[in-house]
């Protein structure tokens, strides 16, 4: 549910791992390492059943390694949040400042606050849901992705994906301090988890699975009312997993995460650069962790 902002987003446990899969929020870092040799890492966030949020690091080591957990009480209240987007989270002083959107009760908030090196909330700061708008009850999942540009100077892109029961995902831009609609596209009822894998500055792709088993890539063009366009990577064998959660691992890579919540468990992918069925995927095993928190992420 957390990410380092020197990582690519991605939708998460905490949901989405743009990591906005369905439903998924958590904040990932990663190695430079390559995708296929490396122990990159995943930084697993999640809000538990009493409104706790937690960190954890899942490494790609073999076998695989999860870091000890460090919870966060007092960030939201008992069963409060619906779903998440991927939480940024910036250093500030011996902490962190996390931000980003929930949907509590129905409506969409912007959600910040500083933990300390301990990782408890920091009294010094303040600790905000700020309400955006209503009528988010009917959303399945959303997820927030943040393009950086290279030249300091320049401001950031701000995006806000989300899809509603009946399967039709919208997009906004961030204006100011509001939202702009740039588009949506329906008929997406079969997809079960969306991770963000590569942000560039026309485009954002995702990979994403199917009730039929398919892992496809969605790519999805900035412009003003730009259509996506899917692509298959593997044909069958992925309908397990109902959340996925991603962070970049290497030049080209990708560290993906698969959750399968009926048995609570997760599973690590180092994915190479996404070329539809060309593109290589490498199983790394069993997460060591149950998966038990109602929301998860990257």
């Amino acid at each position: 549910m957390f990410r380092k902002t020197a990582s690519l987003a991605s939708a998460g446990v905490l949901a989405l791992a743009l990591g906005a899969a369905a439903g998924q929020s958590a904040q990932a870092s990663t190695t430079t390492q390559s995708a296929t040799t490396a122990a990159c890492s995943l930084r697993l966030g999640s809000v538990t059943a009493q409104g706790a949020a937690t960190s954890r690091t899942i490494n790609a080591t073999s076998p695989i390694t999860v870091g000890g957990v460090r919870g966060t009480a007092g960030v939201f209240g008992a069963k409060q949040v619906h779903h998440s987007s991927t939480f940024v989270g910036t250093p500030l002083g011996a902490g962190e400042a996390r931000s980003g959107l929930t949907v509590i009760g129905g409506a969409l908030y912007s959600s910040s606050y500083v933990v300390d090196r301990q990782s408890q909330l920091d009294p010094h700061y303040p600790h905000n849901n700020l309400r955006i708008g209503g009528g988010w009850g009917n959303y399945r999942w959303i997820e927030q992705s943040i393009l950086r540009p290279a030249n300091a100077g320049e401001s950031a892109r701000t995006l806000l994906y989300g899809q509603r029961t009946d399967g039709t995902t919208l997009r906004w831009i961030a204006e100011g301090t509001g939202w702009r609609s740039t588009g949506g596209v329906g008929g997406l009822t079969t997809v079960k988890g969306i991770a963000l894998i590569s942000r560039t500055a026309t485009a954002e792709t995702f990979l994403a699975n199917t009730r039929s088993g398919s892992l496809v890539t969605v790519t999805w063009p900035t412009k003003y009312n730009a259509v996506p366009s899917s692509r298959v990577v593997r044909g069958s064998t992925w309908q397990g997993f109902e959340q996925l959660i991603a962070t970049k691992c290497g030049a080209n890579g990708t560290l993906l995460l698969g959750i399968d919540r009926e048995t609570q468990s997760g599973y690590l992918y180092a994915v190479g650069h996404a070329n539809g069925t060309s593109t290589t995927i490498k199983s790394l095993g069993k997460v060591p962790l149950k998966f038990s928190d109602p929301q998860v992420g990257s």
